[in-house]
């Protein structure tokens, strides 16, 4: 384990590279270059945020903006953003990059990291554009925002975690990356992302505990929209979740290394 975390220190300066080729290539080849890196969330947002704010007239209360559930929904959508490209990216990365693994001597345990610097990036310059959006519509985040590089760690731990497991296994069993994209569904729809935690009924709220982005994705509503610290005990948990699941992805990966690019 520590060798293949050395070898990936050896060749960090090919993954910085490897980052900016990819994030210099978006850029290059398409006329709104890294607006679209940004444009389709956003999109997901005002779709959303029209159909139950307007249609809907649902409401936050604490929160006196006529755009409040707008807020709300970027900041949930922040959050998600970040961990559902990275264990999507995670999830065929070893297949995508099969004739890269066999033509070149690497360490392969780069390659997920290009995808976390990259898709890092991303939720940055996603970010930036919401933290405008936010003082077009007349709020404006306070000193809360401090606690974004802790949310933001904690998000890449359980995303690397879950994508890395999902890429090894997708190798070998291709009906994985057949079903995480309906799994992800389902988590996006069992995550408060666009809906609040008070809207389900009670008898149904103790299920809320088997998901780990909730603490995740309400500290991000809680920076971003309430101005107040994230509850940490539950990120706690969270972090804890995708640190084990690291741990578990990594063994599995170092066990399965050498027979993955005669899979591929």
């Amino acid at each position: 384990m520590f060798g293949m975390l050395s070898g990936a220190w050896r060749y960090r300066y090919f993954i910085v590279s490897s980052i900016q080729t990819e994030l210099r290539t978006k850029f290059i080849r398409s006329r709104l270059g890294g607006l679209w890196m940004i444009l389709n969330p956003l999109a997901q947002v005002m779709i959303f945020a029209f159909v139950l704010s307007a249609v809907l007239s649902a409401k936050l209360q604490g929160i006196d903006n006529r755009y409040a559930y707008a807020i709300y929904l970027m900041s949930g959508t922040l959050g998600w953003s970040l961990f559902a490209e990275i264990v999507n990216r995670c999830l065929t990365i070893f297949i995508d990059n099969g004739n890269i693994l066999k033509k070149l001597a690497f360490p392969k345990i780069a390659l997920p990291l290009v995808v976390i610097g990259s898709a890092l990036v991303n939720n940055l310059l996603l970010l930036l554009a919401i933290y405008v959006i936010f003082s077009l519509l007349g709020h404006s985040p306070g000193l809360a925002m401090v606690w974004l590089p802790l949310l933001m760690v904690v998000g890449i731990t359980l995303a690397i975690g879950l994508g890395l497991l999902f890429g090894v296994l997708n190798v070998f069993l291709r009906d994985v990356g057949q079903v995480v994209p309906v799994l992800m569904q389902f988590l996006y729809w069992f995550t408060p992302v666009v809906y609040m935690v008070n809207i389900i009924p009670a008898q149904y709220r103790d299920w809320l505990v088997l998901n780990p982005l909730i603490p995740l994705v309400t500290g991000y509503q809680d920076v971003l929209l309430y101005n107040r610290m994230p509850e940490l005990s539950g990120l706690g948990t969270t972090f804890l979740i995708g640190l084990l699941l690291s741990a578990l992805s990594l063994v599995l990966f170092r066990k399965a290394s050498p027979e993955m690019v005669d899979q591929l």
